[in-house]
């Protein structure tokens, strides 16, 4: 039977196809039937590929109440004031205003995650306060238009004198600015350094985000992988730094606040709390980034990401109509999710990859790869990449978090999957989800009631203890759009995702003014200028050294795979059929990975090619008994066989790139090493905790954030220095016989008064554990600018 949307789609396959013919594809990179010749010539191969990352971070301000922003400006708001006076006057249950009062004086941790900081103005260097006033602007390129109407939040008068609260993800640029600036005789690497690395820091999302100061160009003589990590590393050192120096120079420890900035992945708990007792305006009010670093006009993308915070609230309440369509909530009792969705504070890391090859041939107008061939073949490339990502979560990255029996109400427990995943599909990964979690009584299943009195008491009766998730991310955050029947996000046709989100905008899950939402994104070069596509399924690196490497490694290698497919004729858009049936049956083996899930559900009619070409590499697939016509697939067969495939078919390219060790490693991990499980160690051993289910969720779930913000911190800086150490040697001999004027740069740092080497082998410990002075911690920001600037050098690239 022929539906509306086959022709449909056999229409848009006829107007696409003519311009993206294969071998004129082939013929553009200069490929022939000759294999080494396909090598040497293959987009993302050896030497053609560079890479960047964007790194969402973690901060919390310690500190008293009295000395804190947070609770300071919580407490100060009219809101805060309303609530208490309407509950003083029975306007309002008292419960709440009790609840938030509490939140506010009984944290005995004294950490207040995400708080803005605060501290006088006279603190600031002069240079550090031009730099404030242009960000200050409504618009930085049109100054006459005066500041931001928004202006007067960020400043307040104590003591006589003006202070300045702006968020740690701003302040982290006021100090580069302020360590640049305050030495006049600072060398003009330093400066030109420091003034780059400005814009890598940015005032976005709720948490900070800072993104590659150059793009790393993977080859095989730079380790490939190991250089991003490097990178990453090295700008992670160098914002503990300044936060170490803003500590100093800015009177924050003087004033009760110490800052800490870290990788961790999921919203904290306390913030989840503050959530639930205030408005998603108020919640807006507190934690939405005003956006003052990296927009020339800052105001109107805080305006955007309000509408953000809007879109993805509203879009998680109408998950509860398709709940019941799909049949798993079957009665009109239901738990409201929050009407402020919380997922924006979700950290992850993207890792971008470039093709140089189809760069080049993108901007050379007369070679005739134009933007339709780069669109067609991209989107081909991300459906294939997709059935790869298992191998990703939770074995190479994870972000694990506890649920307990009360948490597993399905409008809350399963997060945006009711928007990512066909009904059949969604059915099958909650079912499957429940079994694992214990939450049976009797040969049935149950799931919590709604009262969470009852809940415990039910949970505590028949010793339900709920589950550990291992990569919890991928579940809270709206990870994919699922096409709709009209609009594949994927058929390689231009303008595909601006249709999709047309629909999903009328059918209340998305916006059009946002960008769209994809494991793995396309970077066109019409819009970022270069060609390639970004990784966004990375949630935490146990370490960032090996875990990073690898995953980089990782997605290079298959990367390179889909265009081998795709040049040698072997794979095409019908063998990874765009109906959004088949989108949603490879994504759920995605999703039931991250849950942790042993097994998921595969059509025994409906499957993909590609996908039963996988699914051959599986030895003994049985029949399912819970749904007729689908086999179930064991998780980690499933991985294997991946891992089969690779090793089979890229075998040429795992030889080019040196990567056999990658695949051993790959092989170790699905047996029992996996991120996820190292995670859970770290956790379960830095707390004394025996088995993670053995604890109820709060308890494991806070031990996993003071794990992430103190051993697991520790060991990232730990490794970071390890680079650094190495670093400063080769800044020495590359100075001492290459470049005078960096060896200038570097007596600078030291007043000619010792070698780079030794002043930082006598300040470094000082200086990384916080006990140095402002000036070391300022001229070790200055060594480290020095060295992400010969880096950038070394990394140059010839278009």
């Amino acid at each position: 039977m022929i539906t509306a949307w086959d022709t449909d789609q056999k229409a848009s396959r006829a107007a696409v196809t003519p311009e993206c013919r294969l071998e004129k594809f082939r013929n553009i990179l200069g490929i022939s039937g000759d294999a080494n010749n396909l090598l040497a010539n293959l987009p993302f191969g050896n030497g053609d590929v560079t890479a960047g990352t964007e790194n969402e971070l973690q901060v919390v301000v310690k500190g008293s109440p009295d000395d804190c922003d947070l609770p300071l400006f919580i407490k100060n708001s009219n809101y805060y004031k309303n609530i208490r006076e309407q509950a003083l006057q029975d306007d309002m249950p008292t419960a709440r205003a009790e609840e938030l009062e509490e939140f506010l004086s009984g944290n005995s941790s004294r950490v207040w995650e995400h708080s803005w900081v605060r501290f006088p103005m006279s603190r600031l260097s002069g240079y550090a306060r031009l730099i404030l006033g242009e960000d200050l602007l409504k618009d930085k390129k049109e100054p006459d238009l005066g500041r931001r109407d928004d202006s007067d939040r960020f400043f307040f008068e104590k003591n006589g004198e003006t202070w300045l609260r702006v968020p740690v993800s701003y302040l982290l640029k006021l100090a580069i600015a302020d360590s640049i600036g305050r030495t006049p005789l600072a060398h003009a690497t330093v400066r030109v350094a420091g003034k780059s690395a400005m814009d890598h820091f940015l005032s976005d999302n709720t948490s900070p985000e800072t993104f590659s100061f150059y793009p790393s160009w993977l080859r095989k003589t730079h380790s490939h992988g190991e250089e991003v990590a490097r990178e990453t590393l090295k700008r992670f050192l160098l914002t503990h730094l300044l936060t170490l120096y803003a500590g100093k120079r800015f009177g924050l420890e003087e004033n009760g606040q110490e800052v800490k900035v870290y990788f961790s992945p999921h919203p904290p708990v306390r913030q989840k709390k503050l959530n639930s007792l205030v408005t998603d305006s108020f919640y807006r009010e507190i934690f939405m980034s005003p956006c003052l670093s990296g927009w020339d006009r800052g105001e109107e993308k805080h305006k955007y990401m309000i509408l953000c915070h809007q879109v993805l609230s509203r879009s998680q309440l109408n998950t509860i109509s398709r709940l019941k369509d799909s049949g798993i909530i079957q009665s009109n009792l239901a738990v409201l999710p929050n009407t402020s969705n919380i997922s924006l504070a979700n950290n992850g890391t993207h890792v971008s990859l470039g093709s140089l090859k189809l760069t080049r041939l993108c901007k050379d107008k007369g070679t005739g790869f134009e933007g339709g061939m780069e669109k067609y073949y991209g989107d081909l490339s991300i459906k294939m990449f997709e059935y790869f990502l298992p191998i990703f979560t939770c074995v190479l990255s994870g972000s694990p978090c506890r649920m307990d029996f009360e948490d597993f109400h399905p409008e809350q427990a399963l997060g945006f999957l009711p928007h990512e995943l066909e009904d059949i599909h969604l059915r099958m990964i909650w079912r499957e989800w429940k079994r694992k979690a214990g939450l049976r009584f009797m040969g049935r299943s149950i799931t919590p009631f709604g009262p969470v009195w009852l809940d415990r008491m039910l949970k505590k009766l028949l010793h339900i203890k709920g589950d550990l998730v291992p990569d919890f991310r991928i579940i809270d955050y709206l990870c994919a759009l699922k096409s709709t029947m009209s609009s594949p996000a994927l058929d390689g046709g231009q303008g595909n995702n601006e249709r999709l989100k047309k629909d999903l905008m009328d059918l209340g899950v998305f916006d059009t003014r946002m960008p769209m939402y994809l494991p793995v994104r396309q970077r066109l070069f019409s819009q970022m200028g270069f060609s390639g596509f970004e990784g966004r399924h990375y949630s935490l690196f146990e370490s960032v050294k090996n875990d990073m490497t690898s995953a980089v490694n990782l997605q290079m290698l298959l990367t390179a795979l889909t265009f081998s497919y795709i040049l040698k004729g072997e794979i095409d858009h019908e063998s990874i059929p765009d109906k959004p049936f088949m989108e949603s049956e490879r994504r759920q083996i995605f999703f039931a990975q991250a849950l942790g899930n042993p097994c998921f559900f595969v059509s025994r009619k409906k499957t993909s090619p590609f996908l039963s070409k996988i699914l051959k590499e599986i030895p003994k697939i049985r029949e399912s008994k819970n749904y007729p016509g689908f086999w179930v697939i064991g998780m980690k067969d499933y991985l294997k066989a991946l891992v089969n495939i690779i090793k089979k078919d890229g075998a040429d390219l795992i030889e080019m790139f040196g990567f056999t060790g990658l695949m051993g490693d790959l092989e170790r991990r699905i047996s029992g090493d996996s991120v996820s499980e190292k995670l859970v160690n770290g956790i379960c051993s830095s707390s004394g905790i025996k088995n993670p289910v053995s604890v109820d969720a709060d308890t494991f779930n806070r031990n996993a954030e003071e794990y992430f913000r103190e051993g697991l911190f520790n060991k990232h800086i730990s490794e970071a220095i390890e680079f650094m150490d190495d670093d400063i040697r080769r800044l020495e001999m590359w100075a001492g016989y290459r470049d005078s004027s960096m060896q200038a740069s570097l007596s600078g740092i030291t007043e000619g008064k010792c070698s780079i080497g030794a002043f930082y082998e006598e300040t470094r410990d000082r200086v990384f554990s916080g006990k140095a002075d402002a000036d070391q911690i300022m001229k070790q920001i200055h060594i480290v600018l020095v060295s992400i600037q010969a880096d950038r050098s070394k990394h140059q690239i010839s278009w």
